[in-house]
């Protein structure tokens, strides 16, 4: 890691027409501590010295602590400027560098380096190698149980076991979530538990690790119309203690009226068959205007309220749902962000 970063420090630095490197070392000795690189620069007005600390990741928590460790270096060398290198480094942990007077390089290409005459930016390579690990370990059906009662009242301080009773997780899985969350820096902890402060961040990347094809669709067409289909669905829902909310377009409407839908979809849990005569509905491989999903976890119909008579998924489940959808499914998202979800945060 050592040696990618000291490439990527190298490559940044030559885009510097009028600076160069004079010396570069491995582990310096500063007191009782080392940074991991130290470079002598020349530069038009003098000689520069910069410190580098390098991370195998670029979370924001492992970025404010390498920042911080960058300025205890710079109180033992305060001539010295203090810079990060990481695999990447999002804008959230970009943002932290720059607050604290500190440069940043990553592996993607992305840097941003300013001291005496130089000034070297470069934003907006994506990262190469995202954190597969963790995104599956934080968006795997179970763990996103626990996400799931978090945005729908991030204002709420929980305690692990708690939390982990109403989400219906193990208090392992909670404290994986944990971890995974404070090391993005989108939940506070204290004494009293901990609360989600960045559920905007949360449900974008959730969002971004989502799609609603993990349920197994079966799609279905209906002579009647999507009101009088949904309503007939509930009942008959209701008449066999089957649980079913109505999510996509057909929660969308009536959680933020937006747009006109003609295709209603809905979760149900169990088997549907005994419920398709019942409805008079006929399995189409197109045109269908009912596509009942199979779910692939029951956290789907956590926060799900009963609105008219009808039970709907939750603001954040619909919003999941629309926002991957063909059509119009992105705008009506965004409108049910707008209206609904972030006024309850």
């Amino acid at each position: 890691m050592v040696g990618e970063a000291e490439k990527a420090l190298r490559e940044c630095l030559e885009r510097v027409p009028f600076l160069s490197i004079k010396r570069i070392r491995r582990e310096p000795r500063l007191g009782s501590a080392s940074a991991d690189i130290a470079l002598r620069l020349k530069t038009p007005d003098g000689e520069q010295v910069v410190l580098v600390e390098v991370k195998s990741s670029g979370q924001p928590r492992v970025v404010r602590e390498a920042v911080n460790q960058l300025l205890q270096y710079r109180s033992k060398v305060p001539e010295a400027y203090g810079v990060l290198v990481a695999p990447y480094i999002s804008p959230q942990s970009a943002r932290i560098c720059v607050e604290n007077g500190i440069g940043y390089v990553d592996l993607a290409g992305n840097c941003r380096l300013r001291f005496r005459q130089v000034y070297v930016e470069r934003e907006g390579k994506p990262n190469p190698a995202p954190q597969r690990r963790d995104l599956r370990s934080l968006y795997s059906p179970r763990t996103t149980r626990v996400l799931r009662v978090l945005l729908l009242d991030p204002k709420k301080t929980w305690k692990l076991q708690p939390l982990a009773q109403e989400a219906g997780v193990s208090l392992g899985q909670v404290y994986n979530v944990k971890k995974l969350l404070v090391d993005r820096e989108w939940i506070r902890t204290d004494e009293e538990g901990l609360r989600l402060v960045e559920p905007s961040p949360l449900l974008t990347e959730w969002s971004q690790n989502y799609t609603y094809r993990r349920n197994a669709a079966r799609d279905f067409y209906s002579l009647d119309a999507p009101p009088e289909i949904e309503s007939k669905l509930a009942t008959a829902c209701r008449d066999r203690s089957v649980q079913y909310a109505l999510t996509g377009f057909s929660a969308a409407a009536r959680l933020a009226p937006m747009v006109r839908y003609q295709r209603v979809t809905a979760y149900v849990s169990g088997d549907f068959g005994g419920l398709v005569k019942t409805l008079g509905l006929k399995e189409v491989p197109s045109g269908a205007n009912v596509t009942v999903l199979s779910p692939y976890d029951d956290g789907v119909f956590y926060g799900a309220a009963d609105i008219n008579g009808i039970q709907i998924v939750s603001p954040v489940q619909a919003y999941l749902d629309l926002i991957g959808y063909r059509g119009r499914g992105e705008e009506a998202a965004t409108f049910l962000l707008e209206q609904v979800i972030q006024r309850q945060w």
